[in-house]
Order: structure tokens, then C-alpha cells, then sequence
């Protein structure tokens, strides 16, 4: 008889996790498909060091705090430096603010994650790349030497499609050298 209910209990339990594996693919940020909107912070794991060195484990928190675009990023564009080109035809500037956290989760916790902007890309839905704006970036860009505890927030510059009325940033560490575990990190730009 209890074999009967370890086995009926073993059957439940794999219909149970079978049945929530859609949701986890549906958590808001972890796909192209189910970006995060603006006010939502993602949480990850960066995996921080550099060749044969012990890597270790950082938590991290990503927020958009604000998107903006056409006139008014141009208009705080501009104000950055005279020196900044009007967009392309048929493009237009985007701007995201983003609060960037990085927490140790042992000791030492010494380990530098150098964040740059290219570490963030942006995307149509349909898969178009979007360039980092070639642009001097208003003040404060988002690049910092982070230390374990540290906050940052700075803006980042694209160019987009005036027609793209959903564009989408990701962020990987890959660029500064590290890993982030479970996956890029995934935000709807509007």
C-alpha cells in the first residue's frame, strides 16, 4: 500500500512541476516575450572574476525607472553637448533610466563588476538591433567600478525606428567580462 502512495505521490508531484515550468518561462524580464515595463527591478545573479581566479557570486537588481523619447531625449541630448548629432531619418533618440545594485553573497566579496552601457542593447520585437547612440550621453551615464553594496543610476542612449512603438533593452554582463546567470535580463522601452 505505501509504495501504491509513494508512486501516486511521484506521479502528482511531476504533473505539479510540469504544469508550473510555463509559468517560470513567463516571469516578467526573462524573455524577449515577456519583457519588464518601467518601475519593475529584476533580480539575477553575476558570476564576477577573471580567468583561473576563484569566481565569485553577486546578487544583482536592475530597475527602469524611466523611458524617454523622440523630442524631449533629443532636447536632453542636446543639452549633454552641442557637439550631438540629430538622429538619423526615420530614427529617433530613446533614453533609459536605470538603477543599477550589486550585493555580494559570500566573502571576500572584493570582486569589481565593471558596468558600461554596452553592456545593454536594444532590440525591435521583431529581432532588429538598435545602436547604442553615438552620442555624448546626458549626465550621469550609466558606467561605474561597482563595489559589493553599491548603487548606480545614469541613463543610456539609443536610436530607434520612429515606427517601433515597443522597442526592448537587455542587459548581459558578458561585455565587462562576467556572466549573469539564468539569462539575460529583458525590458519593453515605452
Amino acid at each position: 500500500m505505501k509504495q501504491a502512495q509513494l508512486y501516486w505521490f511521484l506521479a502528482a508531484s511531476i504533473i505539479v512541476a510540469a504544469g508550473l515550468s510555463p509559468l517560470r518561462a513567463q516571469t516578467p524580464g526573462s524573455s524577449p516575450s515577456t519583457p519588464a515595463s518601467a518601475g519593475i527591478t529584476l533580480t539575477g545573479i553575476v558570476e564576477c572574476g577573471k580567468g583561473y581566479t576563484s569566481h565569485e557570486l553577486y546578487d544583482m537588481k536592475i530597475t527602469l525607472i524611466e523611458v524617454v523619447r523622440g523630442g524631449a531625449a533629443w532636447k536632453r541630448i542636446r543639452e549633454a553637448s552641442p557637439s550631438n548629432k540629430a538622429a538619423e531619418p526615420g530614427f529617433e533618440y530613446l533614453l533609459a533610466h536605470v538603477k543599477f545594485e550589486y550585493y555580494a553573497r559570500g566573502t571576500p566579496g572584493l570582486c569589481i563588476h565593471q558596468l558600461s552601457p554596452q553592456q545593454f542593447s536594444a532590440c525591435s520585437s521583431d529581432g532588429q538591433d538598435y545602436q547604442i547612440a553615438d552620442v555624448v550621453m546626458p549626465k550621469p551615464e550609466l558606467r561605474k567600478d561597482m563595489k559589493s553594496g553599491e548603487t548606480v543610476e545614469g541613463w543610456i542612449a539609443f536610436s530607434v525606428s520612429q515606427q517601433d512603438k515597443a522597442p526592448l533593452m537587455t542587459y548581459s554582463a558578458d561585455q565587462g567580462g562576467a556572466i549573469v546567470h539564468g539569462g539575460a535580463k529583458w525590458f519593453l522601452l515605452r
